[in-house]
């Protein structure tokens, strides 16, 4: 049996973590479980006590707390104990990458930097549907109608986020909590980081590396993002 491949993908707003993880996906065979998505989801089934908590914090466009996420991500982890994996947005705080070094063994971690610049213009172009999470760029991923949602017609916003006057905010808060979790990994050997402007420019270097790892894969898409 081979052995089970475990991996995490980090990296600040606008990095391109989505993209470079559904190829990584896609390529590997690996299930592809995005924290962001998994919450969502979580959030949608109103009628739970999880739903109604996680969807408190959404609406308020607040963190979910460290030991909501690590107490429904570390479980869903565990079902996952027979495949390989890439995990996005998990951990985003030291003390959810020890919770998730107590798990299991991390074989590898990417590390995206991307220039102040770029990720003003990715995020300038995001737009999203509020209510459901599905994101789209004008650039890369235009909806098929200017400004409506392709499932429900309903109309896109900018999130404040998004704003590049909350977006420097942003990338200071994500370079003060990521370092801590950046300083464990290197200890462990397993940190990888990779630069560039361009996501098709860095994702050959990423490739090259897990081509080391783990067999290519000509199977379809293995993708988990549903609790």
């Amino acid at each position: 049996m081979a052995k089970l491949f475990r991996a995490v993908i980090m990296g600040p707003p606008g990095s391109g973590k989505g993209t470079i993880s559904k190829r990584i996906a896609q390529n590997f065979g690996l299930e592809y479980l995005s924290c962001a998505q998994f919450l969502q989801d979580i959030a949608a089934a109103k009628n739970t006590e999880e739903g109604v908590l996680v969807k408190t914090y959404i609406d308020k466009r607040m963190l979910v707390p460290d030991h909501v996420v690590t107490k429904l991500m570390l479980p869903r982890l565990e079902q996952l104990n027979r495949h390989s994996w890439l995990l996005e947005g998990y951990p985003r705080t030291v003390v959810q990458a020890r919770s998730l070094n107590e798990l299991c063994q991390l074989d590898m971690v990417i590390s995206l930097n991307i220039p102040y610049s770029t990720l003003s213009d990715r995020l300038s172009d995001k737009w999203i549907h509020r209510a459901s999470g599905r994101v789209y760029n004008m650039t890369f991923n235009p909806p098929r109608v200017k400004g409506k949602d392709d499932v429900t017609g309903e109309p896109l916003i900018q999130s404040e986020d998004d704003k590049p006057e909350a977006l420097v905010a942003r990338l200071r808060h994500y370079k003060d909590v990521a370092k801590p979790i950046f300083d464990l990994y290197k200890a462990q050997g397993i940190l990888h980081s990779f630069s560039g402007t361009d996501t098709d420019r860095i994702w050959p270097y990423i490739n090259s590396i897990l081509s080391t790892k783990l067999p290519a894969q000509s199977s379809e898409s293995h993708q988990t993002q549903t609790p």
